[in-house]
């Protein structure tokens, strides 16, 4: 028995084009990068074109294959250009990773209007009609697979993100319904769930001692997650090892739904 071939027949993105938005971010650079390091193709999609160009250029100055594309996830005319420039490029998309999103910490008693609608519209809309556009392209070729990002707030709640969480409990839905609707033409749908994962943008949170403290003592592993803890899922979730996995969200939170950290007994 070859180890190697049997790990590279189940788990290889060799032969797939990958579209990721939010790829210029800190999260969902790190999982372009992975993927493109077990052989993926990527479409790198963002509004930011120099985090775009660094990505890119990191990975195929590895040796990877990576191209960026310009998204505005508010605007359906930019979504319907990105994946038809996608497409020209590269043929096909195999995977979509939903991986942009957006907040702004506010109260619920005291959230405008354009805050409210901005979230939706990146966070739920976006993705919902990108979704869609690229699930047109995959039904096409035979199939593919879609990958949500939902969030801890879709199932659980801090205080000041009631409308993001409400845009990501809208995406768990979405999962469910694209799963069983599209599954006749053997496209897969699932989310990834993350817990408190550390970026440059969470910085100040990790660094503040109360809010640290109280995010730490909710995390059974006793620290924040990284971006590249998503890998694992993410690689699963795209490659063949996957093909009878749909229509679920799969946490990845160090223990943090289960119940955090044990008090002393």
């Amino acid at each position: 028995m070859d180890i190697h071939e049997k790990l590279q027949e189940l788990f290889s993105l060799e032969g797939k084009v990958i579209l990721v938005t939010g790829a210029a971010g800190g999260i969902f650079s790190e999982v372009s990068k992975g993927m493109a390091q077990v052989g993926g193709t990527m479409a790198l999609c963002d509004f930011n074109k120099d985090g775009l160009g660094r990505v890119e250029d990191e990975i195929n100055g590895f040796g990877g294959t990576a191209k960026s594309f310009e998204i505005d996830m508010t605007d359906l005319s930019s979504i319907a250009a990105c994946v038809e420039a996608v497409v020209k490029e590269f043929g096909r998309i195999d995977v979509l990773v939903n991986g942009a999103g957006i907040n702004k910490r506010v109260k619920l008693l005291y959230g405008d209007e354009e805050t409210f609608d901005r979230i939706v519209a990146v966070n739920l809309k976006g993705v919902h009609f990108l979704s869609q556009a690229v699930a047109k392209r995959m039904k096409e070729k035979g199939g593919g697979s879609v990958i949500n990002i939902t969030s801890y707030n879709s199932v659980m709640m801090l205080g000041g993100c009631g409308v993001y969480g409400a845009t990501k409990s809208g995406v768990a839905a979405l999962t469910r319904a694209q799963a069983i609707e599209w599954a006749e033409f053997n496209i897969r749908s699932n989310a990834i769930c993350p817990g408190h994962i550390s970026t440059p943008l969470t910085e100040p949170l990790w660094t503040d001692p109360v809010r640290s403290k109280f995010l730490l003592d909710r995390i059974a592993m006793n620290r924040p997650g990284k971006p590249q803890d998503l890998l694992g899922i993410a690689i699963l979730l795209a490659s063949d090892a996957s093909e009878y996995m749909s229509g679920m969200m799969y946490h990845v939170d160090g223990g943090c739904l289960a119940g955090g950290q044990p008090w002393d007994i």
